[in-house]
């Protein structure tokens, strides 16, 4: 029988338990009208993943597989869905509820992710999963199946920062941008997308070693956060004539908004997906006097995860790997939740869940 890897319950607080991963047997599903059947060939973890087993996410499930981020092969076509689908390698929009609008989730439930809780008791972390065809993108095929299972939620995360509140204006060719905290699996992405369009992408982080990488992968340069003075440092290694960000791409929050208004042009953009260091970034005047602009921001809608693979598979960008699980086996997942949990990662922990080829059979 196919297999799949939920939670287990065991007695704890949130924040205090830990639930153990369980792998179970499951029976082969069908896909009903509308639906396919994808046989999974890769799926990628994310923070809320290590949140669930944490109970620091809401309406957790102890059935429903893990994982948001997953890429396969459609096997089996349901009654009414596009029979063009079959054999094509595929990557799966990782959450529902939202369309295409740009201020939000249209849906009342609001925007609900794949993986791990009631609210769509469906994951990745399986051999075979059921997804409606309207969720669905062909892989690019430049990418291999963990390269494409690894860019999902981040990169939809990444994108919507990036080239929808960050861009189009203050992203292209002579543009300048700043990436903070480079390293995780937004972050990267974020700096693939910026260097992609054609922007001076610089970096921060508390890591020489992760600046050197982002240096090897397109970064312009970058600084240490932890270094004085680092935003002057940091100007000064811009090689434009004009000696000012155009936009800052930031997970950290804290205070951010402080150093843009040094950092930023007038009008400049600091588009925030996470607060990673509080829940607050105090507003200055300063920012004020500059016609800062701070955006939130958050995953994204179906439209712009089309936008983000018809961009993917344009420009060749590519997701980073840090490391890889082979198989559904359960102490292998763990070691990455543990590379997780220390955040000694640089890029996506990915489960190989099956091998396949990387192109579509058609």
């Amino acid at each position: 029988m196919p297999k799949s890897v939920s939670i287990s319950k065991i007695d704890g607080k949130p924040g205090k338990v830990y639930y153990p991963l369980s792998l179970k047997e499951v029976p082969k599903p069908s896909p009903k009208d509308g639906e396919v059947l994808v046989k999974i060939h890769a799926a990628a973890l994310n923070h809320r993943d290590l949140f669930i087993r944490q109970h620091l996410y809401p309406a957790i499930s102890f059935s429903a597989p893990l994982l948001a981020d997953g890429c396969g092969t459609v096997v089996e076509v349901g009654r009414g869905a596009s029979s063009t689908w079959e054999g094509k390698r595929v990557v799966i929009n990782p959450g529902e509820g939202w369309r295409d609008s740009l201020e939000g989730p249209e849906d009342k439930g609001g925007y609900r992710i794949l993986g791990g809780t009631k609210t769509i008791p469906n994951g990745t972390l399986q051999e075979y999963m059921v997804v409606k065809e309207s969720e669905l993108e062909e892989a690019p095929a430049h990418l291999d199946n963990i390269e494409a299972a690894a860019v999902p939620l981040t990169g939809l995360t990444a994108w919507r920062a990036v080239m929808v509140k960050c861009g189009p204006h203050n992203i292209g060719p002579g543009k300048n941008v700043l990436v903070t905290g480079i390293g995780g699996g937004v972050a990267l992405m974020a700096l693939e997308f910026a260097r992609a369009a054609g922007a001076n992408v610089y970096v921060t982080s508390g890591s020489e070693e992760k600046i050197a990488k982002a240096r090897e992968l397109g970064a312009r340069g970058g600084v240490n956060y932890k270094d004085e003075g680092w935003d002057k440092k940091l100007l000064g290694m811009l090689t434009t004539e004009k000696k000012q960000f155009d936009a800052i791409v930031d997970g950290a929050g804290s205070d951010i908004v402080e150093k843009g208004a040094r950092l930023l042009k007038a009008g400049g953009i600091i588009a925030v997906y996470g607060m990673t260091t509080g829940p607050k970034a105090p507003f200055f005047m300063q920012a004020v006097l500059k016609n800062i602009e701070v955006k939130g921001s958050t995953m994204g809608s179906r439209k712009e995860f089309t936008d983000m693979i018809d961009f993917i598979r344009r420009t060749k960008a590519k997701p980073v790997i840090s490391s890889v699980a082979r198989g559904l086996d359960v102490d292998a997942i763990n070691g990455l939740f543990e590379e997780m949990k220390k955040g000694s990662q640089f890029g996506k922990l990915v489960v190989e869940v099956s091998k396949a080829s990387n192109q579509s059979k058609l």
